[in-house]
């Protein structure tokens, strides 16, 4: 039974910060990371970090936003700094199982910038 509780949307104005949260339960996980979804686009990768704390983030995010985790909770957190109005959208927290990279995804929660 895995589950993914996500935490830490809201609305802030341009040049502001945000935090996100996600905790998996219920397997063990090879990655964990965050993905967003405006509306009317494709759901885009936004930073991934996987156990041996390999990074990969969007072009777009690099230098603003920092993921970091924490592997015996398993637990990732998307700090966001300077957020722009086009980090608008729908972020879901995605977690890739172990031993077969399954993948389960949160809920989604919503990030509003404002200009």
């Amino acid at each position: 039974q895995v589950q993914l509780v996500e935490s830490g949307g809201g609305l802030v104005q341009a040049g502001g910060s945000l935090r996100l949260s996600c905790a998996a339960s219920g397997s063990i996980f090879r990655s964990m990371g965050w993905y967003r979804q405006a509306p009317g686009k494709r759901r885009e990768l936004v930073a991934a970090i996987t156990r041996g704390s390999i990074i990969n983030y969007a072009d777009s995010v690099k230098g603003r936003f920092t993921i970091s985790g924490d592997n015996a909770r398993n637990t990732v957190y998307l700090q966001m700094n300077s957020l722009k109005s086009e980090d608008t959208a729908v972020y879901y927290c995605n977690a890739k199982v172990l031993i077969n990279d399954y993948d389960y995804w949160g809920q989604g929660t919503q990030v509003t910038v404002s200009s």
